[in-house]
């Protein structure tokens, strides 16, 4: 593969199978991209007939990290990722050369506490968020939430309950501002149900020792399936928040460049 005008050619370092349907793997980073943690960006692989094969991938990296880290489904007849989870380390993949995304921070107005509400591989932008200083200097309270089927697909707890707390660098600055919140829908866990039935019961608050969804203090981030993004966007809207942008910072930020492919 060659690079051009709109992708990097990159190489992969690592590849992890979480389960039989979601992995996740690094490349290598040109030292000319940049982006903002919780941006996303074209990814793929060549087609025999030459052209590129892509989609919209959340990028779970922080942006000061030397590589780049992608969390994926393996769709079995999706175009692209019935190829992408067959992935070892030296291959080559095409990373987009234009990253995107509203789940950046200054989409927000300033706030007490960020919820980064996510579901399945929408994990994968607060994987960024959460690694990014910055958010501990906006935010005195940072609240992960990952909602999923099964307790298997609870991928990267370790990170947010052990690694983070205790990394050498961002430890201190995290502290105890970093809250991390799983879910699973269809099997027994200490905390189950869907996200949003969890925020409308007043679950999710009670359990965490905070008051509800308050729009003058609470910021709120969404991403995953786009049926659970819509019920959390009018649950958020019915309360008084304000869809933010880059252009017009609001309460809340959400991501619909997604299509499980």
């Amino acid at each position: 593969m060659k690079a051009s005008g709109a992708f990097f050619v990159e190489t992969v370092t690592w590849v992890h199978h979480w389960t039989d349907t979601l992995f996740s793997f690094r490349t290598t980073r040109d030292p000319g991209f940049r982006f903002q943690s919780g941006q996303f960006v074209m990814v793929g692989l060549m087609k025999e007939d030459g052209k590129p094969l892509v989609r919209a991938y959340s990028i779970a990296s922080p942006s000061w990290h030397e590589e780049l880290e992608f969390y994926s489904i393996k769709v079995p007849d999706g175009p692209l990722t019935s190829r992408l989870q067959h992935l070892k380390v030296g291959d080559q993949v095409l990373i987009g050369r234009k990253p995107t995304g509203t789940l950046v921070l200054d989409g927000l107005k300033p706030g007490k506490r960020l919820y980064m509400l996510g579901t399945g591989t929408g994990l994968a932008p607060w994987l960024s968020l959460a690694r990014d200083p910055e958010v501990y200097d906006r935010f005195e309270q940072v609240v992960v939430t990952h909602t999923v089927r099964e307790v298997a697909d609870l991928n990267y707890a370790e990170l947010f309950e052990k690694e983070l707390p205790g990394d050498e660098i961002l430890g201190e600055l995290i502290g105890d501002k970093l809250r991390y919140y799983p879910t699973v829908t269809r099997e027994p866990f200490r905390t189950q149900g869907r996200i949003t039935d969890l925020i409308a019961s007043g679950q999710l608050f009670r359990d965490l020792g905070n008051p509800p969804f308050d729009p003058a203090v609470d910021r709120v981030m969404l991403c995953g399936g786009p049926s659970v993004l819509a019920d959390l966007k009018q649950q958020l809207l019915d309360m008084g928040y304000v869809e933010g942008s880059v252009s017009q910072p609001g309460d809340f930020v959400l991501e619909r460049a997604f299509v499980e492919t």
